[in-house]
């Protein structure tokens, strides 16, 4: 019981981070059915992050854009959302699922849309 009390910090950490990677091998394994039903592909990070470097097939609007370009994103198709990390994709999923949008997806990391 005490390593629990001493390392539950540890423990907490461990755990979000193995959800963080099971979910996104768990999209990437969903992509190419969701590629066939249309999905839409947006990337939230910044327009210079994304004029760097993005995957193929993604749209780019910016995180702190997002809620005030809803009209241009279809409630009917799948979404993708991804960033640099997954925290502002995810934050993009939370606002998305807010605003009614039904099957949206966080992949994370941009790269996890990159095909080999």
């Amino acid at each position: 019981m005490d390593i629990i009390k001493n390392y539950w910090p540890v423990l907490l950490l461990t755990l979000w981070f193995s959800y963080k990677w099971w979910n996104t091998r768990k999209i990437k394994s969903m992509l190419p059915d969701l590629k066939k039903k249309g999905a839409l592909l947006i990337d939230v990070r910044s327009e210079q992050e994304f004029m760097q470097n993005h995957a193929v097939d993604t749209i780019n609007i910016p995180l702190h854009e997002l809620n005030g370009r809803l009209a241009e994103i279809p409630k009917e198709k799948p979404i993708i959302v991804c960033c640099a990390s997954g925290t502002r994709s995810g934050m993009a999923r939370r606002l998305l699922k807010r605003n009614g949008y039904g099957q949206v997806y966080n992949i994370g990391a941009w790269s996890n849309l990159r095909t080999r």
